[in-house]
C-alpha cells in the first residue's frame, strides 16, 4: 500500500503535489499536450490548489494554458502543415514559401493568446502598405486561417482572430478604389489590337488563347496539342503546369504537372473561332519557323506554347509582356489622342489573372446561364462567379441609365 505523502502541517498531498523543504515551496507538476512535464509552484497549499483548478478548468474546457499562452503563431503553422497529407505537394510548397516569406520573422513570432482580430487587420494592411496586392495577402491569408482555425478545433484558443479579416480588407480596398477590375470591351480591343503589330505578332496566339478562354495561367502554359478537338471545337482542361517553389528543392522554382485548382477545374471549354484560328496561326508559326515545345515536365510533352528556348512559359514572363504591350500602347495612345482632339483610352496595368475575370465579365454581359459560367470558369464556389456577375450587372445598369439620360426622355 502506498504511503500517504503529508505536508510539513500534516495535511495530505494530492496526486502531483509535493512539498520542497529546501525551497519551502509547494509543487504542482503535470504533463502538457505535447508530452512535456511543465510544474507550478506556490508558497502556501490552498494558493496552490486555487491554480490546480484553474489548470484542470481549462483542461475540461479544452483550454490549453501551455500553449495559449506560450506558443507563437510559427508553432502552430508548423504543427498545422505537417497535419495537411491531404495537399498537392504544388500547394503545400506554396503554403511555406508564403508563410515564411511574408509572416514568419515578424506576424509569426506573436503568441496566440495575444493575437486580436485588429491585430491581424493591421498586419494584413500593413502588407498593403507595402506594395503587396490584396490577392497576393489573400494568399497570406490562406496560410494563417487554417492554422488559427485548427487552434480553435483544438480548444487552445476559444475564437479565431482572422474570421472576417480579409472580406473587411477587400471592402476598405473597393472603398478606396484599389481593386483591380476586369478591362472593359473597349479595353480589351485596344490590347487585342496592339498583338497585331510585328512586335508583338509572337504573343498573338497566347493571349488570344488567354482572353477567350478564361484559363488559370497555369493551365495555359501547360495546355497541350492533344487536349485541343479541332473537330468537336473542344478544349479538354484536365491538368495544369505551375513554376513555384518546390519544398524538396530547398525552394528553388521548379516545374511540376499538377491537377487543376479545384475538382471543378477539370472540365470542358468551348472552342470559339478566334482561339481556333490563333492555334492554327501558332501551329502554322511553329512549322514556318522551325521551333515547338521541346519540354518534358514529370512524363508531359507537346505543350503548346513556348519561348524561343523551345520552353515552357513562366507566368512572370507573361506578366512582363503585359506591362510592355501595355506601355507602348499608352505612350502611343496618349501622342495619337492629343494630335485626334480627343480623350485617349488609357489602358491600366493587369496581370494574367485578368484575363481570366475579362473572359468571366465577357460571359456576364452576354448573359449566358451563371451555372454555365461557373462551369466553363471551374469556379469550386458559385459565389466567385456571382460577385464578377454582380459587378457587370452594376456597370449594365449604369450605362441604361447613362443612355436614357443621353436620349433625354424626360
Amino acid at each position: 500500500m502506498a504511503k500517504t505523502r503529508r505536508d510539513p502541517k500534516g495535511r495530505t498531498l494530492q496526486k502531483g503535489e509535493t512539498y520542497k523543504e529546501s525551497r519551502k515551496l509547494y509543487c504542482y507538476s503535470y504533463t502538457d499536450p505535447i508530452g512535456k512535464r511543465k510544474f507550478i509552484y506556490s508558497k502556501d497549499l490552498i494558493s496552490l490548489r486555487e491554480r490546480e483548478q484553474r489548470l484542470k478548468k481549462d483542461s475540461f474546457d479544452g483550454i490549453d494554458t501551455y500553449l495559449s499562452e506560450k506558443c507563437d503563431l510559427n508553432f502552430l503553422f508548423n504543427r498545422y502543415i505537417v497535419t495537411k497529407k491531404s495537399l498537392r505537394s504544388s500547394t503545400k510548397t506554396n503554403y511555406i514559401y508564403t508563410y515564411n516569406r511574408y509572416v514568419r520573422d515578424t506576424f509569426g513570432k506573436r503568441k496566440i493568446a495575444d493575437i486580436r482580430y485588429s491585430d491581424v487587420l493591421y498586419f494584413y494592411q500593413s502588407l498593403i502598405d507595402k506594395g503587396l496586392s490584396v490577392s497576393t495577402v489573400d494568399s497570406v491569408h490562406t496560410t494563417v486561417n487554417p492554422a488559427l482555425k485548427m487552434a480553435v478545433r483544438d480548444r487552445v484558443i476559444r475564437g479565431n482572430p482572422a474570421d472576417g479579416v480579409m472580406a473587411e480588407l477587400k471592402k476598405n480596398m473597393r472603398s478606396g478604389g484599389t481593386v483591380r477590375h476586369a478591362l472593359t470591351p473597349a479595353e480589351e480591343r485596344a490590347f487585342l489590337d496592339c498583338l497585331e503589330r510585328p512586335e508583338n505578332l509572337r504573343w498573338k496566339p497566347l493571349f488570344t488563347f488567354m482572353f477567350g478562354t478564361g484559363c488559370r495561367v497555369s493551365e495555359v502554359i501547360g495546355i497541350r496539342w492533344q487536349d485541343i478537338d479541332f473537330d468537336k471545337k473542344e478544349i479538354d482542361i484536365n491538368h495544369n503546369v505551375t513554376y513555384l517553389p518546390r519544398e524538396d528543392r530547398n525552394f528553388k522554382c521548379a516545374y511540376e504537372v499538377g491537377d487543376p485548382k479545384t475538382e471543378t477545374g477539370i472540365r470542358f471549354i468551348p472552342l470559339i473561332d478566334s482561339v481556333r484560328d490563333a492555334l492554327y496561326l501558332e501551329k502554322d508559326n511553329q512549322e514556318k519557323y522551325g521551333y515547338h515545345n521541346i519540354m518534358e515536365i514529370d512524363g508531359m510533352s507537346g505543350f503548346i506554347f513556348c519561348n524561343r528556348f523551345g520552353s515552357v512559359y513562366k507566368p512572370q514572363t507573361i506578366n512582363k509582356a503585359i506591362r510592355r504591350i501595355v506601355d507602348d500602347y499608352n505612350a502611343a495612345e496618349e501622342v495619337n489622342a492629343k494630335r485626334e482632339h480627343r480623350e485617349p483610352l488609357i489602358l491600366p496595368r493587369f496581370s494574367c489573372h485578368i484575363t481570366r475575370h475579362t473572359f468571366c465579365s465577357r460571359l456576364c454581359e452576354n448573359g449566358t446561364n451563371i451555372k454555365v459560367i461557373q462551369q466553363i470558369m471551374g469556379h469550386r464556389d458559385i459565389r466567385t462567379t456571382m460577385d464578377i456577375y454582380a459587378e457587370v450587372a452594376r456597370q449594365t445598369v449604369h450605362a441604361v441609365f447613362e443612355d436614357l439620360n443621353e436620349k433625354d426622355i424626360l
